[in-house]
């Protein structure tokens, strides 16, 4: 069967009132047709009037399972998008999710990861997107109708009957409120029109605020944000769901002019009909009619058929891809953020499961273990970092995937995060069950406060947040050479014997003379002596400190000292921070700190035989990078500091190669002998 014959074989996922309007779509669609519907209460009335000629299955797992079904449209409340987007990608099913694709911007991610990998569909179903309307409107933006664009107003506001609790609109378990359920509109718009009148099919705001009245279940029932565009663009857009609103796009131009659409979501209308973009002048107005007999949702049901009958996994423009997606939904997190708007599902006593729906597994192997000196339990061979977080659900997805793949080893220190990082990972050990199965970095006296008695000060506070009553490895955070090394080794040794650091001691960004005093010092009074170090190492020796106080060792003569004494370290910018991506080159001078910290010709020699050996193992350049590290004749254990999922598999991709002392001396520079063994 051709690709022009063959139909979409769609079912739907949670048959509510807006599947019922998909449904109606996917009938006057020309590559699809509805087969089956997933629902919870099969037998519940009006099902079958609802969706003629589908099949009603019970349940959204026989609807995943049904090899009849190709694509699945996800119209489930709010907050289970994620998880059945993630479970019909790992079945096999293309998936269309109503909006917003995921509570965040971080779930969305995940979503977007599992079709990545699964090589399945995924778009966002914002519908007035594919509608002729809109792409008339961009064009008219294009040409300059009203000379160059300066702001965009749009609001989407309703009111309810009255403040009803147990509605999906009110229901802060559900996720209600207007933000999540209209706000998107006017801010796809606002991102959409300000792509426009750049030539481009969208853009990003770097500021927003937002403001909102939050109801008495805690959800927004009217709110308004401001949108600046780096291009000086400002967007006013507002929504609610207790607050009628006028609910007309307004775009105004430098020819004193503006462009109005009503309702701009409905476009033609449900059913048809002829949609009018208004152009008002300071003489007049034109109004330019859309004429379109199709519906309107048959026609994202089209763009998403033809995209999965193309083999491609998102949207064509002018229909929302992914990273269109997550540009919208970062907006929502940001004007949520400014209003305080967490729902209670978000946090952790009822984040119980993985983003997936699932329990958290142990027992991954991709992220190998090794015995270190001193720790009670193997640590991976890989320590993770994550102080870009600032919610439990949005860093609970990271976490996860990295425990599930082997990886137990987490770095937090007093300072990141301002103290959230270690908040974080405490609500999330807690919750998980698994304190017992990690190994967990804590790390103080960070300058200007590098004094000893600030150690136990800081630990006390670090393990509160942590929920805990010791850490696995500690490290002083910073070094102070006018401090006698002695009390600083007291310090820790007290925190030893106190029972709360249960593992190895040391310093991060110490110098090899101060950890030589630290450790014969220790050794003549009986102390625990330092036996760790988190210092910079990589590939690319660090020219210069990154930070002040930064110790990098990377020469031969700190090789050699790791080495003699077989000190583990816990290597920070492991991957030369961007010096083995395509942001670095000899000709590329743009990114002052890469110049400043990496640029050598030394540096650049390794950057170009890691970027020839990756070449031969079908590998990128930071993963032979990686690899580098891991190889090392020491204890070795690099962070990472992946953001999304993707960069956390990409991250991984490192362990699939096998580095020889041959081809470390190659990548080095101190041998000819080109590398002889690929991967392992």
């Amino acid at each position: 069967m051709t690709s022009e014959s063959r139909k979409i074989r769609w079912g739907i996922l949670g048959p509510g009132t807006i599947a019922k309007a998909f449904a109606g779509g996917v009938a006057h669609s020309h590559p699809g047709t509805l087969v089956a519907i997933g629902a919870r209460n099969p037998g519940k009335s009006g099902l079958a009037e609802n969706f003629p000629g589908a099949r009603i299955l019970d349940g959204y797992e026989a609807l995943l399972a049904d090899p009849n079904v190709d694509a699945v449209y996800i119209s489930t409340p709010h907050p289970s998008h994620a998880e059945w987007a993630i479970k019909a990608a790992e079945a096999g099913k293309h998936v269309l999710c109503e909006k917003p694709m995921g509570l965040t911007a971080f779930e969305a991610d995940a979503m977007i990861h599992a079709a990545r990998k699964a090589g399945t569909f995924l778009g966002e179903a914002f519908m007035y997107r594919l509608h002729p309307q809109t792409a008339k409107l961009v064009e008219l933006v294009r040409s300059g109708a009203i000379g160059e664009v300066r702001m965009v107003k749009s609001s989407f506001g309703f009111a309810m009957p009255d403040f009803m609790p147990e509605h999906r609109l009110y229901a802060n378990d559900l996720a209600g409120g207007g933000i999540l359920d209209v706000g998107g509109y006017p801010v796809s718009m606002a991102r959409l029109i300000a792509g426009a009148a750049l030539g481009k099919p969208f853009a990003e705001p770097d500021k927003v605020v937002g403001a909102a009245h939050l109801g008495q279940s805690g959800v927004d029932e009217w709110a308004s944000a401001l949108l600046h565009f780096p291009s000086g663009i400002v967007a006013e857009v507002s929504c609610g769901i207790s607050l009628a609103q006028d609910n007309v796009l307004r775009i105004l131009g430098t020819k004193g002019r503006r462009i109005e659409v009503t309702d701009f979501w409905y476009a033609a209308g449900r059913e048809g009909g002829t949609g009018q973009i208004r152009i008002i002048r300071p003489g007049g107005e034109e109004v330019v009619e859309v004429r379109e007999d199709r519906w309107l949702y048959a026609f994202e049901a089209d763009a998403a058929g033809e995209a999965i009958l193309a083999g491609k996994q998102e949207f064509a423009w002018p229909g929302m891809g992914w990273a269109d997606s997550l540009g919208n939904l970062r907006v929502l997190d940001k004007w949520r953020a400014a209003i305080g708007l967490e729902y209670g599902i978000e946090k952790p006593e009822r984040r119980v499961n993985t983003i997936s729906g699932r329990r958290l597994r142990s027992g991954g192997t991709t992220i190998p273990k090794r015995e270190i000196p001193g720790l009670p339990r193997p640590a991976s061979c890989l320590a993770l970092g994550f102080e870009d977080f600032r919610t439990f659900s949005s860093g609970m997805i990271l976490l996860d995937a990295y425990f599930e793949a082997g990886g137990n080893v987490f770095d937090t220190a007093y300072i990141y995060g301002s103290g959230y990082t270690e908040t974080l990972l405490g609500q999330w050990l807690k919750n998980r069950g698994v304190r017992e199965q990690a190994v967990v970095i804590g790390k103080g006296a960070h300058t200007p406060l590098c004094y000893p008695d600030v150690i136990g000060k800081q630990l006390t506070q670090s393990l509160d947040r942590l929920q805990a009553d010791h850490v696995d490895v500690y490290f002083m955070h910073r070094d102070d050479p006018d401090v006698p090394v002695d009390e600083f080794v007291d310090a820790m040794d007290r925190e030893v014997r106190a029972g709360r650091i249960r593992g190895p001691f040391g310093g991060s960004n110490w110098t090899r003379e101060r950890m030589d005093e630290a450790i014969a010092y220790a050794e003549r009074t009986g102390k625990q002596k330092p036996g760790a170090l988190s210092n910079n190492f990589s590939l690319a020796e660090m020219l210069v400190p990154i930070w002040p106080g930064c110790v990098t060792s990377s020469s031969d003569e700190w090789k050699a000292w790791l080495t003699a004494r077989q000190m583990p370290n816990f290597a920070w910018s492991s991957q030369g921070r961007g010096f083995f991506t395509g942001r670095a080159g000899r000709d590329q001078r743009d990114n002052e700190e890469l110049v400043r910290v990496w640029y050598s010709e030394k540096n650049f020699g390794r950057r170009d035989r890691a970027i020839e050996l990756a070449n031969r193992l079908g590998k990128s350049p930071i993963h032979v990078a990686l690899a580098y590290v891991l190889a090392q004749p020491f204890p070795s254990v690099p962070l990472i500091g992946p953001r999304t999922l993707d960069e956390l598999d990409d991250s991984l991709q490192a362990l699939d190669i096998a580095l020889s002392p041959d081809d470390i001396a190659w990548l080095d520079g101190g041998s000819d002998q080109h590398p002889a063994r690929r991967t392992g």
